[in-house]
């Protein structure tokens, strides 16, 4: 099983080939269009992410042991956004995920190319994604 940090130098690895912002949103967006679409049924207002522009819905279960996180959005840029997180996150345990410091946002240069909504709405799930890892910590 990955740690964080391995999965973060992962995308770091796979963007760093990249040098225009142009391949780079390419490359984001077609990791939104692997995202699993989530059931209508969990696209309901308590799975809405408050604070991004775009619509974002972000569901998590506990197994006892790991966190896993499934989530989409109606933007392409923003599904993708939500790829990463998945990638990093999901099947982690919930202290793991709190004491994680995502790094890979600023160091594939992701945080200085988004409009300040979509930085604002990453923000918001990446917020969301640790809440429930500390409500899940509870538990553990």
């Amino acid at each position: 099983m990955p740690t964080i940090n391995e999965l973060q130098d992962e995308i770091i690895e796979d963007f760093s080939a990249l040098d225009d912002w142009m391949d780079r949103y390419a490359l984001i967006i077609d990791l939104g269009n692997t995202l699993e679409p989530l059931p209508e049924s969990d696209k309901t207002p308590t799975n809405i992410i408050e604070g991004c522009q775009s619509r974002v819905w972000i569901t998590a279960h506990f197994d006892g042991e790991r966190v896993h996180f499934r989530g989409e959005s109606d933007a392409i840029i923003v599904k993708g956004i939500v790829s990463l997180l998945l990638r990093v996150l999901d099947n982690q345990t919930p202290q793991d995920i709190l004491d994680s410091d995502l790094y890979f946002i600023k160091e594939i240069g992701l945080s200085e190319h988004l409009s300040p909504t979509r930085s604002n709405g990453l923000v918001s799930m990446l917020r969301q994604m640790r809440l429930f890892a500390a409500a899940f910590s509870s538990q553990s």
